[in-house]
């Protein structure tokens, strides 16, 4: 009795596990840049910034400030961002969920929560995409000053 109880102890997680799909990027999307015999393909997706830093100056402790990172799908195929994280909790990012067509544009909206931080402040975010390389990291900045 007390091995089927570890029988299924171990085994009704691995089972449980394995049925989930959610927030994976199909592979047919994935363009590899370089084939094994060194072809370079074209096909794929590239965001362009039209700048990659923004230095919001003074801040005054506890405000909240957002910058919107303005960019353009320049490649040959949709692109799709999987995630996009920031270097910090006081650091929130919202990003388009849907594909961005060839030729088309998008923003990557940046919040930063200034409250409980004093001084130079600098913070990461890193977005993962299908574009090659497959992340881009943009960076936002700023002195927090008391009130």
């Amino acid at each position: 009795m007390k091995n089927i109880v570890y029988f299924l102890i171990v085994l009704v997680p691995f089972f449980t596990s394995c049925g989930s799909d959610s927030g994976k990027i199909p592979s047919d999307v994935v363009n590899n840049p370089v084939s094994a015999s060194g072809e370079k393909n074209n096909d794929l997706p590239r965001m362009s910034f039209d700048k990659m830093e923004h230095d919001f100056g003074k801040i005054i402790q506890g405000e909240k400030v957002t910058y919107n990172f303005k960019f353009k799908n320049s490649g040959n195929s949709d692109l799709l961002i999987s995630q996009v994280h920031s270097s910090c909790g006081c650091t929130v990012p919202d990003y388009p969920h849907e594909p961005i067509k060839p030729g088309e544009t998008g923003l990557i909206k940046v919040t930063f929560d200034s409250a409980g931080r004093t001084g130079i402040q600098n913070k990461a975010v890193t977005i993962v995409s299908n574009c090659q390389p497959n992340q881009t990291i943009l960076k936002i900045k700023g002195k927090v000053i008391k009130p």
